[in-house]
């Protein structure tokens, strides 16, 4: 094995904006939640992508209209809701230290979620490869997620380990053409792990 290949929330990271932290930011701001995932549910995929910035996001979900409070504090209560795995962190950075391993991470999150998290949990410490759908434009599953292959082609005979949340992970990154061999796959992270150590 050469590589792990990595989901950000819900193995490195808590989820970065689901529809539990959606509820949570209604119930403290008192929003209407079916508003709240309405407008969300017309808006995100165009956030994940790059193709809008968090700001422009937030006005179309939550401050089209005057509102008793500011952008800031809803801000904060979102960035708030990251928390790390700190167990699976330290195995990661252990496993890359002792195996010589390059860690490659993907997420769905926009920009300015994706950077806040990177930096604030430090994982750009350990982190060799990035592909996120805000850069490469186009969010998974969808199969022409070609920032997957293209990474992969640059790193001949590479053999993976992945682990990812998701009931149809699993389907999808089989049906990819890597250039790979070898290829591990664990829905679920404590599963993973423990074949790894």
């Amino acid at each position: 094995m050469t590589c792990l290949f990595l989901d950000i929330g819900g193995v490195l990271l808590t989820d970065g904006g689901n529809r539990e932290a959606r509820q949570a930011s209604a119930d403290r701001f008192k929003l209407e939640l079916r508003e709240l995932e309405d407008r969300h549910h017309v808006t995100f995929d165009t956030y994940e992508v790059g193709k809008l910035v968090l700001a422009g996001y937030l006005d179309r979900i939550v401050f089209h209209r005057k509102r008793p409070f500011t952008r800031a504090k809803f801000l904060e209560l979102m960035l708030a809701r990251s928390k790390p795995f700190s167990e699976m962190i330290d195995l990661v950075c252990r496993l890359k230290a002792k195996y010589k391993l390059k860690i490659a991470v993907v997420s769905n999150e926009g920009r300015e979620l994706i950077l806040h998290r990177l930096h604030k949990f430090k994982l750009n410490g350990f982190v060799d490869f990035l592909i996120s759908a805000c850069f490469v434009h186009v969010r998974k599953p969808d199969g022409t997620f070609t920032g997957w292959r293209l990474t992969w082609r640059r790193c001949p005979a590479i053999r993976l380990f992945i682990l990812k949340t998701g009931p149809c992970s699993c389907r999808w990154r089989r049906r990819l053409a890597f250039a790979a061999s070898g290829t591990r796959i664990f829905k679920r992270p404590e599963r993973g792990s423990r074949n790894l150590g």
